[in-house]
């Protein structure tokens, strides 16, 4: 396994400096610096998002059993997952620096660094925690601690990426200003009900898919659970509601008419959303 996580290490960053330096070079695209970095974060977290809830869906679908059945692409694609979320910061600063240079600020010298580095966190704190959190606690827990038992649960949880593709485009659609266009409403609908579905209504569903297997109805599942299980369920849950509530409020100023001016929309906050302005 070890042999995977290593090669993550290399595929996520080099495939990032690749595509950024195909569409900066690429005439036709006539991409500055900072639209192809955004550009290129973008197709990167979208891929990484295919990728996962593929494997996820795979996972899921295959086990029966949802405590004992295994898959070996449980533990594979966790490895393979953990660098994604590292070089996720490291895009998501890069981001923010050519930004911060762009708009005519001298991002050099140690000064300069602590003063872009703490806009950066203030700015994208909560997708900062939440990355961390994927790395230094979910992936132990993933690792050590669940001893080959539920890969189902872990499953759905990869499914959870499945949104992140159209969070990523309409980023790129509102970065060339086509937040009016047919593509960019249908867009956010499909992105709107992803994820829902995927990020809200994915933790009901493990909840009930338990209650099947232990003979519960779904009300009393939280009450059979070690109250661990139940915190980790509310913390995880808890940024969903709240990038989903900006989602909400985005989407009801898009099909209104109304520039985009929500922070879910403009600042790209969510799971794969990133702020350019």
């Amino acid at each position: 396994m070890a042999v995977i996580f290593l090669f993550s290490c290399c595929f996520f960053p080099n495939f990032f400096l690749a595509l950024r330096w195909a569409l900066y070079h690429t005439r036709a695209l006539g991409m500055d610096q900072l639209h192809a970095i955004y550009v290129a974060a973008k197709l990167v977290s979208s891929i990484q998002a295919v990728m996962a809830s593929t494997a996820g869906y795979i996972v899921f679908s295959s086990c029966q059993h949802v405590i004992d059945d295994q898959h070996w692409l449980t533990s594979a694609y966790t490895e393979f997952a953990v660098p994604y979320f590292i070089y996720d910061i490291y895009a998501m600063f890069l981001c923010h620096w050519h930004k911060y240079r762009v708009k005519g600020h001298e991002a050099a010298g140690p000064r300069s660094l602590r003063a872009v580095t703490r806009a950066f966190l203030h700015k994208e704190f909560l997708m900062v925690l939440h990355h961390l959190c994927m790395v230094l606690v979910c992936f132990p827990v993933s690792v050590l601690w669940r001893q080959g038992k539920g890969d189902f649960f872990l499953g759905c949880m990869l499914m959870a990426e499945l949104s992140t593709p159209f969070v990523s485009l309409g980023k790129v659609l509102i970065l060339y200003k086509r937040q009016h266009t047919l593509l960019h409403k249908v867009n956010g609908l499909l992105m709107l009900v992803t994820f829902f579905c995927c990020r809200i209504l994915l933790f009901p569903y493990m909840y009930r898919a338990y209650g099947r297997h232990a003979g519960l109805p779904l009300h009393r599942v939280p009450l059979a659970l070690p109250p661990a299980y139940n915190l980790g369920a509310a913390l995880l849950l808890a940024p969903q509601l709240y990038w989903f509530g900006l989602i909400c409020r985005g989407a009801v100023r898009l099909f209104r008419h109304a520039p985009p001016t929500d922070p879910a929309l403009r600042n790209g906050h969510g799971p794969g959303g990133r702020a350019l302005d």
